[in-house]
């Protein structure tokens, strides 16, 4: 091979490195950023093929797209100086890229560091403004609004966007946990007690009017009893007024043979003399007399 063709092959490779490190492609999902000699350049490249000068241009590509920074727990005092223990995390993304590399030097870690920092800030601030049960169970739309705000405030020195704020989970510490469940079980029993007393009273009430009601109805039917048995008994009177006038002589004799049967019981024996009335069925003058 020649001198001259060595030559030829050497311009075209040097043609073909020149031309492949003037070029660069910019990712949709990425924001790129142009240094020359460190210092930045231009940083508003859209998706796409670009050029730069080679060997003296350097290229820095950074997400475009939200990220998900998940926050240690961290403890909080609330407005009622209680410890609180939260679990959060963050969406965010590079706004300006060029503020961003110049005060984080394109380092997402130093990014994290700084955003979770921002954050615990903001969660602290609205922690301490409010009580336990307000942070459980209260609006946290508004406080992470807050939060956002402010802390898109002091992200927006650096190039970020905060997105979302989320809190996961918020959980007690030991100490304050045993204190709030005896507090709980505390409240809890004085409402079972309560609810206990009322019953207990509902019950005496039913138990007073069941028993009134009782003795009414009982007084009622003893007076209807009464009042038919009376009739029952005038009314056999009657019955038997009209039988036994009928024929008065056996009304006479039934009468007293069921006296005698009444009087003259068991085995025993009696030896009277029967005279009087009572036996004046058995005297001659009346047997005689028959």
């Amino acid at each position: 091979m020649s001198s001259r063709m060595t030559l030829i092959l050497v311009l075209v490779a040097f043609v073909l490195i020149t031309l492949t490190s003037s070029m660069f492609i910019v990712d949709e999902r990425q924001k790129a950023l142009l240094l020359r000699l460190g210092q930045i350049e231009r940083s508003d490249y859209g998706p796409g093929l670009h050029f730069k000068i080679p060997f003296v241009n350097e290229v820095r590509k950074f997400e475009a797209r939200e990220m998900a920074l998940d926050a240690q727990p961290a403890r909080y005092l609330t407005g009622e100086k209680k410890n609180v223990i939260v679990d959060s995390f963050i969406m965010w993304r590079i706004a300006d890229v060029a503020t961003y590399y110049t005060s984080m030097g394109g380092d997402e870690e130093r990014a994290a560091l700084r955003l979770s920092q921002i954050i615990k800030d903001g969660l602290r601030a609205e922690f301490g403004r409010r009580t336990i049960q307000e942070v459980v169970s209260g609006d946290r739309v508004t406080m992470v609004k807050d939060i956002l705000k402010e802390s898109n405030r002091v992200a927006e020195g650096f190039g970020i966007s905060i997105s979302n704020v989320r809190i996961k989970r918020i959980d007690l510490p030991q100490e304050v946990s045993s204190s709030v469940y005896t507090r709980m079980e505390a409240e809890r029993e004085r409402v079972a007690k309560e609810l206990r007393s009322q019953g207990a009273e509902k019950a005496e009430e039913i138990r007073s009017d069941a028993d009134r009601q009782r003795a009414v109805i009982l007084a009622e039917a003893r007076r209807d009893a009464e009042n038919l048995r009376g009739e029952g008994d005038a009314r056999a009177t009657e019955i038997y007024a009209e039988a036994y006038g009928q024929n008065e002589d056996f009304y006479g004799l039934y009468r007293r043979l069921s006296a005698y049967q009444n009087i003259f019981q068991g085995d025993d024996m009696l030896v009277i003399e029967p005279t009087g009335d009572f036996f004046d069925r058995f005297s001659d003058s009346s047997l005689s007399a028959q």
